[in-house]
């Protein structure tokens, strides 16, 4: 893949139902039977941490196959100082398009984007099979935990300025933008504007399972 193979760009409103239906297509019984992707996208878009200027899709084969979306969290350290931090996600490619490279190309680009923009840090919940590649190291090696000095194994950190986390401790609080998704009768129905799909499981959950429950000692 080469840089006349795509476009990336900002996602715009004539997008929102086609980047919806990727999620969906992306998610779809990857870490729970269903998902709840599309209906979180669409509501993160009206959230206060929504960051639309980050938000970017990745066209080719006149298609969107791609795209990313980022919120504002918030880091804190022991003495209250507080630091704005990016939260990445969803990121996602659609099947048929994965592991050639797109994902990375719309990382690179918005991460780029967001250093202009000021930010210096992104943190993400998610596999670090897919991360590390793209300069993700594992919380602990930044010092960053959740409340009561936990480190999720799958809580990523990634630098965009070298040295912007100095091995003080960091306690990370997350953008409450995807709490929608525990209201599971809004996801129902909002998955009914989509063309019917099977919830089923595959081992791809369990793996899900595995890595959102580990903690780093």
């Amino acid at each position: 893949m080469n840089n006349n193979d795509y476009i990336i760009r900002k996602e715009n409103k004539n997008d929102y139902r086609e980047v919806e239906n990727l999620n969906r297509e992306a998610f779809w019984n990857l870490s729970v039977p269903g998902c709840s992707e599309h209906y979180f996208v669409h509501m993160m878009r009206q959230h206060k941490d929504f960051i639309p200027e980050l938000a970017h899709v990745i066209e080719t084969d006149g298609k969107i196959v791609g795209c990313v979306m980022y919120c504002n969290s918030l880091l804190r350290d022991e003495q209250g100082r507080e630091k704005t931090v990016l939260t990445m996600g969803p990121l996602c490619v659609l099947p048929g398009y994965q592991r050639k490279g797109y994902g990375k190309a719309l990382l690179e680009h918005t991460f780029k984007l967001a250093l202009d923009m000021g930010y210096d840090t992104v943190i993400n919940f998610g596999n670090p099979d897919n991360y590390v590649a793209r300069g993700y190291k594992s919380c602990k090696k930044y010092n960053v935990c959740f409340e009561g000095d936990v480190f999720p194994a799958a809580l990523l950190v990634k630098e965009l300025k070298e040295g912007a986390l100095d091995g003080r401790k960091w306690f990370y609080y997350p953008s409450d933008s995807d709490a929608c998704c525990d209201d599971t009768e809004a996801v129902e129905e909002f998955d009914k504007l989509f063309p019917p799909k099977v919830k089923a499981w595959q081992p791809s959950q369990e793996e899900f399972f595995i890595h959102s429950h580990s903690v780093i000692r």
